[in-house]
């Protein structure tokens, strides 16, 4: 009878990492954002995070030093791009108020469905409405009160009160970020017309006459275009 054959135990090995060729701590926030929007934040683990990042549990720590400050990365990844591009709006000579709202609008629609997980969709997580997120929500205020600043600057803008201002801006700023339930909803909706028809319509709330529309979209696209 043969002597019983020892079995060297080795480290366990991560899964294959994806084809994304995305780099470990992008990856790590693309797995993320999948999780949490299918199966919820606090249904998601670090491990499983891990493990659809073709990654060990262990190196993701090196990126993050939790589930928390994963969902944190991803809802400021979500709003403070648009902050920096609505600072520079509000401050842009040579070009219409009007436009600049526009082209604010539709960026910010852009990067509330960019991506094939509705990063959007992470504002509707319960765990994101409390006080852990205090950063996230600071951020949001901020980019809010730019839209106000923009909005005061349109024509319509500089002859609302400070009542119909206030109420104006809370109407375009939630009519920009409802598409997050328009493409959680439809999924396949096209981000670019979703982003132009709510730039329109943020517009048209805004109190811009329909004869100006066309003419404040090509500047916003314009705006757009050179940003690129």
């Amino acid at each position: 009878m043969s002597p019983p054959t020892s079995r060297r135990v080795g480290r366990p090995r991560a899964q294959e990492r994806p084809a994304s060729g995305l780099p470990p701590r992008e990856e790590v926030l693309a797995a993320a954002a999948e999780l949490f929007t299918a199966h919820g934040y606090t249904a998601t683990s670090t491990r499983a995070v891990a493990e659809r990042a073709g990654l060990r549990q262990a190196s993701l720590y090196h990126y993050f030093d939790g589930k928390e400050a994963i969902l944190a990365a991803l809802l400021e990844g979500t709003v403070r791009p648009s902050l920096e591009m609505a600072r520079e709006l509000v401050t842009r000579a040579g070009t219409a108020a009007e436009a600049r709202l526009w082209a604010l609008c539709h960026s910010d629609v852009l990067l509330l469905c960019g991506g094939p997980h509705n990063p959007g969709a992470l504002y509707l997580l319960p765990e994101a409405q409390t006080e852990r997120f205090a950063v996230f929500h600071q951020v949001r205020a901020e980019l809010k009160a730019a839209y106000g600043e923009l909005l005061e600057d349109t024509e319509p803008g500089a002859a609302m009160t400070a009542e119909e201002l206030a109420l104006r801006t809370d109407l375009v700023f939630g009519l920009t970020e409802s598409v997050i339930l328009i493409r959680r909803a439809d999924p396949a909706r096209g981000a670019r017309a979703l982003a132009a028809a709510t730039a329109d319509a943020a517009l048209r709330v805004a109190g811009v006459p329909q004869r100006s529309l066309a003419r404040q979209r090509r500047e916003g696209q314009r705006l757009l275009a050179a940003w690129r």
